[in-house]
């Protein structure tokens, strides 16, 4: 069974107002066009071309969900549950409607992912900075009393970071937060602001769009990544992370499970987040596309989702099929083919959406194809 899929895009304010748009070479739509996804999941399941949704087909037992996300400003600041905090939350809110709008658990399910830079650059925050190289960062700012109170939480013992995180967003430190958030931008006008220089811009630019918001200092927390395009990032449960501007290739397991912590209008939950939240500090790896070959695989060690994306260049490429696959088009003319003999062209932005009876998928054409799968049976 060979499947011919879309979707509407969702216009989340975050969201870009051209990128999407010229991704598919269309005209933009007049509004934020934030994320398409592809997949069966009850929030949004796909549209199946010919009518019906892909739930409607699988029953909803697609252990994955994949998207296109086009951010145009930053993303609140978040975190995902694992299976343990997600069944446990999702229990616990039983009593509430599930649009109940105090609702942290949409689903019982963890909610790993990884996302792929489809543009130029993807600027994103990932992970907590260890807080030596944090202590390093405040150095490069003025000693404004929020940033010497900053500075004093991060040198005292303990879980320093959860403990610093849940002051900022508790909502009695505003004062010190217009301090530090005064000081970032004061360093980021300064012609020389050392190493900091880009990390600093980028905070600034945050603080731009969401003057006076806690989680501006929170991201001063966070690792500055910038992803150059074919890179990715792996966002394991209970790491905190916010994507600022770019367009990517996201996939994760199937949920709609999200902690916000700051940058949105959106419900912030600050107890439920320090909760399930990981303060273990360090950089997220950046997963890199191989020099040689037509094949990229970006490893992942959760058994939910595979990723792979696919350089065509007019050769044929035959990949197994060993569960429900999909063939999302990003760039040129892609060509599928099943191992019984269906055959489509999946338009750029479009995805294709092969059963797991299949065996195989042969790709041709001139462009770019990112293929999802589930993954390998590894432990989460």
């Amino acid at each position: 069974m060979l499947l011919s899929l879309t979707n509407a895009p969702r216009d989340y304010a975050w969201g870009s107002d051209s990128l999407l748009a010229g991704l598919e070479g269309r005209a933009p739509s007049g509004k934020p066009e934030a994320e398409v996804w592809f997949g069966d999941h009850p929030g949004d399941p796909s549209d199946v071309t010919g009518g019906g949704t892909l739930d409607q087909v699988t029953g909803g037992t697609l252990p994955y969900l994949l998207k296109l996300l086009a951010a145009g400003r930053p993303l609140s600041i978040q975190v995902h549950p694992t299976i343990a905090q997600a069944r446990e939350g999702w229990a616990r809110e039983s009593g509430l409607a599930e649009d109940d709008p105090q609702r942290n658990y949409r689903d019982d399910n963890h909610k790993p992912e990884l996302i792929v830079a489809l543009s130029e650059t993807f600027e994103s925050l990932s992970g907590l900075r260890p807080v030596p190289d944090s202590l390093r960062l405040l150095d490069a700012l003025s000693d404004a009393a929020g940033v010497v109170e900053l500075r004093r939480r991060l040198r005292a013992d303990g879980d320093v970071l959860r403990d610093a995180i849940g002051w900022l967003l508790g909502g009695e430190a505003q004062t010190e937060v217009d301090d530090i958030i005064a000081a970032v931008t004061a360093a980021d006008e300064e012609t020389d602001a050392g190493e900091w220089a880009t990390t600093l811009r980028a905070i600034a630019g945050v603080a731009a769009t969401y003057p006076g918001d806690p989680g501006v200092v929170v991201a001063l927390l966070m690792n500055h990544v910038v992803l150059r395009r074919g890179e990715g990032v792996f966002l394991r449960a209970g790491l905190l992370h916010a994507y600022l501007s770019g367009l990517g290739v996201e996939i994760m397991a199937a949920s709609d499970n999200v902690l916000r912590g700051g940058l949105t209008p959106k419900r912030i939950d600050v107890p439920e987040l320090l909760s399930i939240l990981d303060t273990v500090p360090g950089e997220v790896p950046v997963l890199r596309p191989t020099a040689e070959g037509a094949i990229t695989h970006y490893p992942v060690p959760v058994p939910d989702f595979a990723l792979a994306r696919i350089a065509l260049a007019g050769t044929p490429i035959t990949l197994p099929v060993s569960g429900p696959t999909m063939v999302l088009t990003t760039a040129g003319s892609v060509h599928v083919t099943t191992g019984s003999g269906e055959q489509l062209d999946v338009a750029v932005g479009a995805v294709a959406f092969a059963a797991a009876d299949e065996g195989s998928l042969t790709l041709s054409g001139d462009g770019e194809a990112f293929v999802a799968s589930p993954g390998r049976d590894t432990p989460v």
